[in-house]
């Protein structure tokens, strides 16, 4: 019997990551990706070229037998042209609401999921009205292509709207939501099987530092059942409706109202890291599980987990690794500002336990790393 192969678009630290963990179950890997170095590297064959050209993209989907994708911001016509030759998981509808803000608001409302008021905005004036209607302070946001804290103005006073508009406005329709107020950041991954079945991970903490993830804590501490099963109850209800195959990660603020939906991800996703090692079954295997039509495995955490994000430096890998428990992941990248690197993982028996750990890999880190608050 010959091995199944995965096509993965993207050839990330998120595909390098599904193919170590699929590779165990005797999975192939393919790639799509310009760049012929990229982390995905050495894992399968890369596919693709400078100009993304036709012919590459057909050979990319020769090169494989169902197909999967590592991130968002990818055109919708190649999602489209995989999915008429080969299966996709997950699905082109899933990808046309995750890359556009507009489209993941309708389909909280639809839904009954809370999240912030909002407006489209087309004009300067629509943003003025904006100001009237949702209050101040508001966060004018891209449509598209945003992530970590890009494409994004927080308007605090009227008269920034003429700053806000020349800053984001070639790229409208834009989108003004009204600012949460809020305790903290939390996110769920679950994973739903080409059978309906689904598996929900804890709800975890995300701790951000300068709008890129910091760290992230899981189970998020301090979480009442009701909360977790309202998160589970949210991101199953879209998944359902989407028809999801494969990880969906849902973003919320935690506020004294309760839980408020910021945003999807189709895909696995960087606050989910710490199930490599924190989990029975890691985001990736699950996902790679999922697209191949094989069984979910289990999303239970059995300790506290931390990931913590290496950005921008690489640290000396023997005092990280001198750390008892901690487990070093590096992603083939050269340095850069901002770029994610790898990440660490590291567990212990209690939240408190796992805070004076978080404080230590600080002090080891050459990229500045948001400390944990004292609860």
């Amino acid at each position: 019997m010959s091995r199944l192969r995965i096509g993965v678009l993207g050839g990330g630290q998120l595909g390098r990551m599904m193919a170590l963990a699929g590779t165990p179950l005797d999975l192939a890997f393919t790639f799509y990706e310009s760049t012929p170095n990229c982390p995905s590297a050495g894992l399968g064959p890369v596919f693709g070229d400078a100009q993304n050209s036709t012919a590459s993209l057909d050979a990319f989907i020769d090169s494989a037998d169902v197909f999967t994708y590592e991130f968002e911001n990818i055109p919708v016509a190649w999602v489209e042209r995989i999915a008429a030759r080969k299966p996709l998981f997950p699905g082109v509808k899933s990808l046309a609401v995750s890359q556009n803000r507009l489209n993941e608001k309708q389909l909280f409302a639809r839904l009954n999921i809370p999240s912030a008021r909002y407006a489209e905005i087309r004009s300067e004036q629509d943003l003025l009205r904006a100001v009237e209607a949702l209050g101040l302070p508001l966060v004018v946001k891209t449509v598209t292509m945003g992530y970590d804290g890009k494409g994004q103005f927080l308007l605090k006073d009227a008269s920034q709207v003429a700053t806000a508009w020349a800053q984001l406005g070639a790229q409208a329709p834009l989108i003004a939501e009204e600012f949460i107020h809020f305790k903290r950041e939390l996110s769920i991954i679950a994973v739903r099987g080409q059978d309906g079945g689904m598996a929900c991970y804890p709800l975890t903490e995300n701790v951000h530092h300068r709008g890129t993830l910091s760290h992230s804590v899981a189970p998020a501490p301090f979480v009442d059942d009701d909360v977790q099963l309202a998160a589970q109850r949210y991101i199953s209800s879209i998944a359902q409706d989407l028809g999801h195959v494969g990880a969906l990660t849902l973003e919320m603020f935690e506020t004294r109202h309760g839980l408020m939906a910021n945003e999807t991800a189709p895909r696995v996703h960087n606050s989910g890291h710490w199930t490599i090692e924190g989990a029975r079954c890691s985001q990736f295997e699950n996902h790679v599980r999922a697209v191949a039509g094989l069984p979910l495995g289990a999303t239970t955490c059995d300790k506290p987990t931390a990931m913590i994000n290496i950005i921008g430096r690489h640290p000396d890998s023997h005092a990280v690794l001198r750390e008892a428990g901690a487990h070093l992941h590096l992603y083939g990248k050269d340095e850069r500002d901002g770029r994610k690197l790898g990440h660490i993982t590291v567990s212990s028996n209690h939240h408190h336990d796992l805070d004076t750990l978080l404080r230590r890999f600080a002090d080891l880190l050459p990229n500045p790393m948001a400390l944990p608050t004292e609860k």
